[in-house]
């Protein structure tokens, strides 16, 4: 995949993001909507972590990313509920580019990357978990429709291991895969 290609291909996920909202404001799902606006936020880390590290992502490393926010929002759609390894493969999805991103910065920095990949997964993770569980709580409590959803400590559980796989694939795939970013010349 070329960088145009590259382009094309996050400006097509934009414009799908987009539709999602779309569907979640006509279905009244505040949490589509919500997710669709983070996702197409998150869509310009790669040009953020560019900019803020000096590095250049290739055109599938941008990809990864954005298909990472799409598979969050068509999630909220329906498959989080109705297939059962929906959330599974977006947690281990998620926490690979967080864990890349710890293991690119990391290598930059000479510093060993396992145990920063697997801390930095592990916290975010569970503070993910305690915020997704907070914002349903206050929202049901308040007798709003929560934008995130939470379904018990079995599944919490999964979430976590899965963040973990995540990070597990980064360290043993991540000199061949992240250690591509070039420095900008």
């Amino acid at each position: 995949m070329d960088e145009t290609a590259g382009r094309r291909t996050a400006r097509g996920i934009r414009y799908a993001l987009l539709a999602i909202f779309a569907v979640g404001v006509r279905r009244r799902d505040p949490g589509a909507a919500v997710n669709a606006v983070i996702a197409v936020i998150g869509t310009y880390l790669p040009d953020l972590a560019e900019r803020a590290y000096g590095i250049e992502l290739r055109p599938w490393q941008r990809a990864y990313v954005d298909i990472a926010m799409i598979t969050h929002a068509i999630g909220m759609l329906g498959p989080y509920d109705d297939v059962w390894w929906w959330d599974h493969l977006t947690h281990a999805h998620s926490s690979s580019i967080l864990g890349g991103a710890v293991f690119a910065i990391s290598r930059r920095r000479g510093r060993d990357p396992g145990p920063r990949v697997v801390a930095a997964v592990a916290c975010l993770g569970l503070l993910w978990e305690v915020v997704e569980y907070t914002i349903h709580a206050t929202a049901k409590r308040l007798g709003f429709e929560p934008i995130l959803v939470t379904y018990g400590p079995k599944d919490t559980l999964l979430d976590i291991g899965f963040n973990l796989l995540g990070a597990v694939l980064v360290l043993a795939f991540g000199d061949r895969v992240v250690g591509e970013l070039e420095p900008d010349a």
